[in-house]
């Protein structure tokens, strides 16, 4: 009988899809580069929405975040909502998530309460006693904080003084910690205490019990970085030089024909109370020219190279303990029947047409991912394959590899014969969301093998690129009147996507 595979998720926060040594010699990343030698790189991979929560619930439902609900940061996937973990479960599986979950939000409320909410993620007795199912994971070992974030709390806080730092609050932010915010680029944590440390070492004590125990699983190992603030420990914060490093940044009237809150990011200090409906914090509608963490400061020439070394040394601390988690998968001798996928929630812009980190613009920057498979002797070695990949598909897929029924209602898609190298495409497009606002921050693009369409809510402006005559995308045909025939057709073909990504709960089984 054929053993039934193991299904290995590695995921970083917030990484540009070309922050991999193997096609980028400005990195040093060589346990991603051995993934790319030992699988095959999908170059066309995308985000369905640029953000944590609404993807992250996307992965393990195999819906867009107009479907599954959880449609913004702020929000929270609901209980009753299918997870694929479920499906594992039933199917005999262990299933298990460590490291940054964030399915809900930091503020809890009576009809909404969050487990990832104060006070509840620094109750750390509650935390030693925690033992339930989390959205189809059996077992959840948890973290809220980016790098020095005053969330930190949950397992990481156990691990910590568990590990003997009992003075682990000066290495975060206050209320938690006692951290000077100003601090910048070099975080004081030593590196056995970093979260990266305790996901590996965590993600690897699963896997030894599996192994034990001769248990299949799925398991998610998901890491925090390279997400903002811009911050390592020694020797990672100054790994690379500045001045050495190409530092993107905007094309002189990019902006033009753009919708108007591309250009304003640019000023000093714009003005986007209109795009504020809900009252809370709307991530990249502010100035774009300052460092947003600490106390608010323009971005000098300096703080626009050293975030990127940082950022830089941030992804290659990550890929040291990647590497770990790929040794043990040796060294248990489970390499070979283990599906591992390593890729990202969303991308990240680190100066890409004047802009940072992350918000209502949906460039390659930001959409567009890193994403790496790798089973050995069944998913072609070496390969770089262009069929367009949705972290949407990643349920479905998963399900398939091990034989699992597909529930009807995950509009993700199979994409088992792409990855075996079988197939050559099982899309021909990709569906991004952004709705950060109930109605002034809702928008849509459609992207296929040549052209991205992005379309508002309620608004007549939006853009087209070429992505094949223009891959920077820096002109945006959508007001141009000679590609007039082009914006009909692509609003024609956006409209069908919206049409056949529809759930269908359960197949037609009779006449009525």
């Amino acid at each position: 009988m054929k053993k039934k595979p193991n299904i290995l998720l590695i995921t970083s926060d917030q990484q540009h899809w070309n922050t991999i040594g193997a096609f980028n010699e400005e990195l040093h990343t060589p346990n991603l580069d051995r993934l790319v030698r030992e699988g095959t790189t999908f170059a066309r991979a995308y985000c369905p929405n640029p953000t944590c929560t609404p993807t992250r619930a996307s992965i393990i439902t195999g819906m867009h975040p107009s479907q599954h609900g959880a449609w913004t940061l702020g929000t929270k996937l609901l209980e009753d909502r299918h997870t694929v973990g479920e499906d594992f479960r039933a199917a005999g599986y262990r299933t298990a998530l460590i490291g940054k979950a964030h399915f809900q939000p930091l503020k809890s409320t009576e009809e909404y309460p969050s487990l990832e909410a104060y006070p509840v993620l620094q109750d750390l007795e509650k935390w030693k006693r925690f033992d339930e199912p989390f959205y189809g994971f059996d077992h959840a070992e948890l973290a809220r904080n980016h790098t020095n974030e005053a969330h930190v709390g949950q397992h990481y806080a156990l691990w910590m003084e568990e590990k003997g730092c009992a003075n682990w609050r000066d290495y975060f932010l206050a209320p938690t910690g006692t951290m000077d915010p100003n601090q910048t680029y070099k975080w004081p944590i030593p590196e056995q205490y970093h979260y990266n440390t305790w996901i590996a070492e965590r993600t690897n004590a699963m896997m030894e019990q599996y192994r034990e125990n001769d248990e299949p699983f799925f398991l998610w190992s998901s890491f925090f970085d390279p997400h903002p603030e811009y911050l390592a420990p020694e020797p990672w914060d100054t790994m690379y030089d500045p001045d050495s490093l190409t530092i993107p940044g905007a094309a002189p009237g990019e902006h033009d024909r753009n919708p108007p809150h591309f250009r304003m990011t640019q000023e000093d200090d714009p003005d986007f109370s209109a795009w504020k409906e809900s009252g809370y914090g709307i991530h990249g509608y502010g100035s774009h020219n300052e460092y947003v963490y600490g106390d608010r400061k323009k971005l000098t020439d300096y703080d626009r190279k050293k975030l990127v070394a940082v950022y830089y040394g941030m992804i290659s601390l990550m890929d040291k303990y990647i590497g770990r988690i790929m040794d043990k998968l040796d060294d248990l001798g489970i390499a070979e029947n283990t599906v591992v996928v390593f890729t990202t929630d969303h991308g990240h812009f680190f100066g890409q047409h004047g802009l940072q980190q992350k918000g209502g613009f949906h460039y390659e920057d930001l959409i567009k991912l890193p994403f790496i498979v790798r089973y050995p002797g069944q998913v072609p070695a070496g390969a770089v394959s262009h069929s367009i990949q949705s972290l949407v598909d990643l349920a479905p897929t998963f399900l398939s590899f091990c034989d699992i029924p597909i529930p009807h209602a995950m509009t993700g898609v199979d994409q088992k014969d792409v990855w075996l190298g079988r197939k050559g495409s099982a899309r021909d497009h990709a569906i991004c969301e952004f709705r950060h606002e109930p109605t002034t921050i809702h928008q849509k693009t459609y992207v296929d093998e040549r052209y991205k369409i992005t379309v508002y809510y309620n608004r007549t402006y939006g853009e087209i690129f070429d992505l094949q005559e223009d891959p920077g995308e820096l002109s945006n045909l959508w007001d141009d009147p000679s590609y007039a025939g082009l914006k009909s057709e692509l609003l024609l073909k956006y409209i069908w996507a919206e049409l056949g990504k529809e759930a269908m709960p359960m197949p037609r089984i009779w006449h009525a």
